[in-house]
């Protein structure tokens, strides 16, 4: 026995030693993997003018590159990486938005102007790391998996006609880009709810908590956008490194204590901004940070425009001096009140657009817990009114003509009157220049002549050459691609306005291409005008805060100033969809008419019919004529024979049938031969 127990002992801890290395080696990769992957969580609230509340929220999720992950990991979500890795993806934007941001009240020289104000609908572009006859591939595989991670219909963009390849005027710009929008997409909570798995701890904890759906979608404008960049090659067996930024923008109306929202009209322009707090607009409260979250940060800002005024109040009331905009003197200010002290205050650095700098007040949500959450409410004392920083010029888009046959887009630009600071000592120069990037696609049932494009200069009819520096131009191909239209503007400084027309016609498409609401009209997507000589950037670098804060790392980008224009509706001629439901129902009463009256005389028998009639015409007559009749016989010593009906009333009812019946033929063959 003892024989036979030796080599069983040997060989079980001969495999309990490999066990134990095999999980302490897992334990080791475990732990570098916690050390490499990190998550982020950000809220930025911001007051705007005309009464309500911004909301920002900003998750990013980092998985630097690495060969121990393989295909496991601790926080980043695992189908964003198989994406990446599948489709070999370098860069990648795709955002769900309703409504449309306002650039005249809500600015368009900010950060989350610019990079987070996306389009109705549905826009999605990618950079694809893959050779040239590839990426069209890539391109169709890559929105058939994001139509299912995200339950909505982005695979329509897999058609040649739906999307386009910018070249330079699209950031970034690049030869393996592709761009395709859906802007009748409806946005709703079966996008959120996925945008919403990919969070370590989703929206149990943290600041995903504050996302009330209901809270959410009665919003005026509701965007979700999910931006990743790849930053390895992933070769040699290394894991591509991957970086995703999930945010969330929402301008939401605060609610009064009486429950009424805060109604913006003229005579309310006068009166005290509205209090709002956490509790009041989105209905819950911050009560800690997500446990996996490295940073969880709430800010709240005040625009320049807004601390400009508040400094020019202070100034004349003579409350306080403001002989310098410091963080002392200006938390002193009896303008408003924070429900919560504030942490830290932050102000910019090297405002270079405004005489004013922009002030965050940071709050740190490990501090707070579920017996003391974070609930941070402004209350304003004093009534004050400002305005939010534009972009240079500012842009619209409207048709013009009538009819279903032809007609004209045109592209409005109008100053802002907001040039100082802008263009400093360039502005008083004759030479000084204004470049604007124009970004236009349109369906390929849009034929779009483009030698017809005309440019207008402060309602100034201007030679194209003189004013279009670059153009490029892709006429559409009917059914298999859009046209596409880049070109760079160079205006004078001083420019009050600018136009630019082009004249379409409209195409004609099959029935089966149209979509079920074909008499609500046919959508263009929003043009993108960009101005590559201003940027919108903010700094932040008081403690070096920006190397702690990916969010405010991001407000440092320097990105250009970008505004999407409108969405056009053409209406296209539709036919009558009504027609068909109109013959197929008239043919089949007309058959129906025919075969049952067919039926009716092939199956009738006559014999029972005189019968049934003879017994019909005797129970008419009743006994006492009966006995009169049979009388009337034996008197005159006749045979009593009982009354029945002539046998022309039989042959004028069969005559008359098969008359019908005729008739009734006639006119199927009739209506036929007409429509056939």
């Amino acid at each position: 026995m003892t024989l036979l127990q030796r080599p069983l002992l040997v060989l079980l801890l001969l495999v309990t030693h490999h066990l134990l290395q095999c999980w302490i080696a897992f334990g080791s990769v475990d732990e570098e993997g916690q050390k490499q992957e990190e998550f982020n969580e950000e809220l930025l609230l911001k007051p705007l003018p005309d009464r309500k509340v911004l909301a920002h929220f900003h998750f990013q999720s980092s998985a630097p590159p690495s060969t121990s992950n393989g295909r496991h990991h601790h926080l980043f979500p695992k189908a964003i990486s198989q994406l990446v890795q599948k489709f070999r993806v370098k860069e990648m934007e795709l955002s769900f938005t309703q409504g449309r941001w306002n650039y005249e009240r809500w600015g368009g020289f900010d950060p989350i102007a610019s990079s987070n104000a996306k389009p109705p609908g549905v826009e999605l572009w990618a950079v694809f790391d893959v050779p040239q006859h590839q990426v069209d591939a890539s391109w169709k595989n890559l929105t058939h998996a994001l139509s299912g991670l995200f339950c909505a219909s982005i695979n329509f963009l897999e058609s040649t006609s739906t999307y386009s390849a910018p070249e330079w005027s699209f950031p970034p710009s690049s030869g393996n880009l592709r761009y395709g929008t859906l802007p009748r997409e409806a946005v709703c909570t079966e996008n959120l709810t996925p945008w919403l798995k990919l969070l370590p701890c989703r929206d149990k904890a943290g600041l995903a908590v504050l996302l009330d759906r209901p809270s959410i979608y009665r919003g005026f404008y509701h965007s979700q956008r999910l931006h990743l960049t790849s930053t390895g090659s992933g070769s040699k067996g290394t894991d591509s490194g991957i970086i995703l930024n999930q945010a969330l923008t929402v301008v939401l109306q605060p609610i009064q204590p009486n429950g009424l929202r805060a109604s913006m009209d003229h005579a309310s322009e006068k009166h005290i901004q509205p209090s709002w707090s956490l509790s009041s607009i989105f209905g819950k409260q911050v009560r800690g940070r997500c446990v996996l979250a490295k940073s969880s940060k709430v800010y709240l800002q005040l625009d320049r425009g807004l601390v400009a005024e508040l400094k020019r109040i202070h100034k004349e009331n003579e409350k306080s001096v403001a002989n310098g905009l410091t963080s002392e003197n200006f938390w002193s200010y009896p303008s408003f009140e924070l429900s919560a002290n504030p942490d830290r205050i932050v102000i910019e650095e090297n405002s270079l657009h405004s005489k004013s700098s922009s002030i965050l007040y940071n709050f740190q949500v490990e501090k707070y817990s579920e017996s003391e959450p974070l609930d941070l409410g402004l209350t304003w004392k004093i009534p004050v009114v400002w305005l939010c920083q534009s972009a240079p010029l500012h842009s619209s888009r409207f048709l013009m003509g009538s009819g279903n046959e032809r007609g004209a887009i045109a592209i409005s630009l109008k100053s802002t009157q907001l040039r100082e600071g802008f263009m400093g000592a360039f502005a008083d120069n004759e030479r000084c220049e204004l470049r604007v990037d124009v970004f236009q696609v349109v369906p390929w049932y849009v034929k779009v002549y483009f030698h017809s494009l005309q440019v207008f200069i402060d309602q100034q009819p201007k030679a194209v050459s003189d004013v279009i520096e670059k153009i490029h131009v892709s006429p559409s191909k009917d059914k298999v691609s859009p046209g596409m239209m880049e070109m760079v503007l160079k205006l004078p400084c001083r420019v009050k306005s600018a136009a630019l027309t082009i004249e379409f016609d409209k195409g004609f498409l099959h029935i089966d291409e149209y979509p079920p609401d074909a008499n609500q009209g046919f959508d263009i997507p929003s043009a993108i005008i960009s101005f590559p000589n201003f940027h919108a950037s903010m700094f932040f670098l008081e403690d070096g805060s920006v190397n702690k804060s990916p969010l405010l790392s991001k407000f440092q980008e320097k990105s250009p100033v970008m505004s999407y224009t409108e969405v056009l509706l053409v209406p296209l001629t539709t036919p009558d969809f009504s027609m068909p439901y109109n013959v197929i129902t008239i043919t089949c009463t007309v058959f129906a008419l025919y075969f049952g009256s067919l039926l009716n005389v092939l199956r009738r028998r006559i014999a029972e019919e005189e019968r049934f009639l003879k017994d019909k015409a005797t129970k008419k007559t009743g006994q006492l004529p009966l006995l009169l009749s049979k009388l009337s016989a034996k008197l005159r010593g006749r045979p009593w024979e009982p009354p029945h009906s002539p046998p022309s009333t039989s042959f004028f009812i069969s005559s008359k049938l098969v008359f019908k019946v005729i008739l009734v033929a006639g006119l199927a063959v009739g209506w036929q031969y007409y429509f056939s």
